[in-house]
């Protein structure tokens, strides 16, 4: 039977009839050691399988060199888009990322942050669950000095880093893109609590849009999902084109769900963009396939994760930790497409 203990400095120094000081001090190619001594060290290291214990090195010099993220669910486009620019960045910075997903769920979201906290992780990126109402479960990294860097759905009260986009003006973009291609009677899915500050800022826009340019607000063009999912902008969808009034227009919060609004349309007979104008948001790879194409909004996920990361990085080289409520914001864009091609006409 094979020993599974790990080898360590005091194996190799045993056998090289060397000190455990000398060992260490040559596996980090110190000046003192000779070139020699360092290669007889080191190729031996490697003949006896010997692992240099990084958790334990990261333990005495109190950084983990691990970013934890916390993301709602990694299956969406979006957040896979923003763990990979996380990734990017962390691992040029020689970083390990742990990445946990909370489903939506306020307790799972309580549970993984314990989780995070327990693995010692240097700093934590995270986007808000949908039930999230109450952030206190966060405030254990700040007491201990670890950063925290919300992004994309963020809290409204939590000093904190935060990096996202203007909400309010992507949805009063999206909303006055439909009015410019002619739509009188526009409505919205809308989803979260009034806690985090994405939705109901791209609500607020939505609103100001229509009061711009003297339109009615109809409460009942204005459907709340439970989930950000396919089937919940079907249901969304029927209810709307049931109306006695239906809409010419839909501003959803999200492609997927502007795709279903799409497929419900023309499965009832309805022309898209003819009768119905859409517009999604996030540019997700599903609003180039769908036919017609989805008009949109773009959401730099990508970078969104890259800036998160680099906050991260920049906060353990600073030596000033007070000015920790920094919001980055990121520039966004209407990316006009088949789906919101109506005829065009200039409104003064």
């Amino acid at each position: 039977m094979k020993d599974n203990k790990d080898v360590t400095i005091y194996d190799i120094a045993k056998k090289l009839n060397l000190s455990s000081s000398t060992i260490s001090r040559a596996l980090k190619d110190h000046k003192s050691i000779s070139e020699k001594t360092i290669s007889r060290v080191k190729k031996t290291a490697q003949e006896m399988g010997y692992r240099p214990n990084i958790l334990a090195a990261s333990l005495r010099s109190k950084n983990t060199k691990t970013i934890g993220v916390l993301v709602p669910t990694i299956s969406q486009p979006f957040i896979s888009s923003l763990i990979s620019g996380i990734e990017i960045t962390a691992q040029k910075a020689g970083y390990n990322v742990i990445i946990t997903q909370s489903h939506d769920s306020y307790q799972e979201e309580v549970n993984k942050t314990k989780t995070l906290y327990n693995s010692r992780v240097s700093g934590v990126v995270c986007s808000l669950a949908m039930q999230t109402q109450n952030t206190s479960h966060f405030q254990q990294f700040l007491n201990k000095n670890i950063p925290i860097v919300f992004v994309d759905r963020v809290p409204k009260n939590f000093n904190t880093y935060k990096v996202m986009i203007n909400n309010y003006t992507a949805g009063f973009k999206a909303t006055e893109h439909l009015i410019f291609k002619g739509c009188k009677r526009i409505a919205h899915f809308y989803a979260g609590s009034e806690f985090g500050n994405l939705y109901s800022e791209r609500k607020r826009g939505y609103l100001h849009a229509l009061k711009k340019h003297h339109l009615p607000i109809d409460k009942e063009l204005i459907i709340y999902l439970n989930e950000v999912t396919y089937e919940e902008g079907k249901r969304a969808s029927h209810i709307l084109l049931d109306l006695k009034n239906p809409p010419d227009g839909i501003f959803s919060l999200n492609d997927t769900t502007g795709v279903a609004a799409i497929q419900v349309a023309k499965k009832r007979g309805i022309k898209v963009p003819q009768d119905l104008a859409i517009i999604g948001f996030n540019n997700d790879p599903i609003s180039h396939i769908i036919d017609p194409s989805l008009s949109t909004i773009t959401n730099p996920a990508i970078k969104m994760g890259k800036t998160s990361a680099k906050i991260i990085l920049k906060h353990f080289d600073s030596t000033e930790k007070n000015d920790i409520a920094e919001i980055t914001f990121l520039n966004t864009e209407v990316l006009a497409r088949e789906s919101s091609n109506k005829i065009n006409f200039k409104i003064s």
